[in-house]
């Protein structure tokens, strides 16, 4: 009797989650898959039934193959920028520069807590190739600004740069406190044997943090996805001719301005599936070798 008195109460205390998971997540998840199937403008009060068809038109087009590279190009550039370097800059802070910490976290940080519609008219004049600051500076040494927005590749690369400005602070403040939570003990130990400042970065920090690392390197493709949508939509729409379009800014860009609502829902779970095809590959390849200090 008490055992069934304390399960009722666990599933009494987990109502509230689970509803919420319920109505926001799950019952949404579900329209947008049955939606997939369907070839709707979400004007006409009546869907059409097309059954694979939307699947089948996105794989015909050769866009798609475009949108999936650029996909993945913002992904490497994200984990480089955002979960590379954050780890070097916290190591060299926390093992090799002891001053300033705290000035540093600051000033890291501060861009996190600024609209990513703000940062993004920013850099739009930062980086304007004709009358920007950049582009000025670049003049004085006879260098040329290019037009970022309309060359490809580059334009990932500088809206990858724009996001970065907004997730790096945050990344940063976790990857130093799992960093920091690394014993000195071991590391001053390997100091005394001589052991290269690197080593002591790839063989002893790396490993003993990687619980945090591990949570970083996941809401890095996440989330990183997720805000350069941002300053896509505010700079530059997805061109030149998709050359800056990921999967996420696609399924916008069907429903809301094409109004394709099914093909617009078919990306939306293809989207999904990458994300988990990535946490397989992740937890398969990756989590069997993190540390937990248990």
């Amino acid at each position: 009797m008490k055992k069934i008195k304390e399960s009722l109460l666990t599933c009494l205390f987990l109502l509230p989650a689970g509803a919420a998971f319920l109505i926001f997540m799950f019952i949404p998840l579900a329209n947008t898959i049955i939606l997939s199937f369907f070839d709707w403008n979400m004007i006409k009060p009546v869907k059409k039934f097309v059954g694979l068809l939307n699947y089948i038109t996105i794989f015909k087009d050769p866009i798609t193959y475009k949108i999936l590279g650029n996909t993945l190009a913002y992904i490497l550039l994200l984990l480089l920028i955002n979960f590379v370097v954050p780890y070097i800059l916290s190591f060299v802070l926390s093992v090799v520069i002891k001053k300033g910490k705290n000035f540093y976290k600051a000033a890291f940080f501060l861009p996190s807590v600024i609209s990513l519609v703000v940062g993004s008219i920013l850099y739009i004049w930062i980086l304007n190739p004709v009358s920007g600051p950049v582009a000025i500076i670049a003049d004085l040494f006879g260098i040329q600004m290019p037009i970022w927005s309309k060359q490809e590749g580059a334009v990932i690369l500088v809206l990858s740069l724009i996001t970065s400005w907004k997730v790096f602070g945050y990344n940063f403040i976790v990857v130093l406190a799992g960093v920091t939570g690394v014993s000195t003990e071991i590391i001053e130990a390997a100091k005394i044997d001589n052991i290269p400042t690197y080593k002591i970065f790839l063989q002893i920090v790396l490993p003993m943090s990687s619980a945090t690392g591990i949570y970083v390197f996941i809401i890095t493709i996440v989330q990183g996805l997720q805000y350069v949508f941002t300053p896509i939509k505010v700079i530059t729409q997805g061109g030149p001719y998709y050359a800056s379009t990921n999967l996420i800014y696609q399924s916008y860009h069907e429903a809301f301005t094409l109004y394709r609502t099914g093909i617009s829902s078919a990306y939306s779970v293809l989207t999904m599936l990458l994300f988990i095809i990535l946490l397989v590959l992740e937890f398969k390849f990756v989590e069997k070798g993190v540390y937990y200090e248990s």
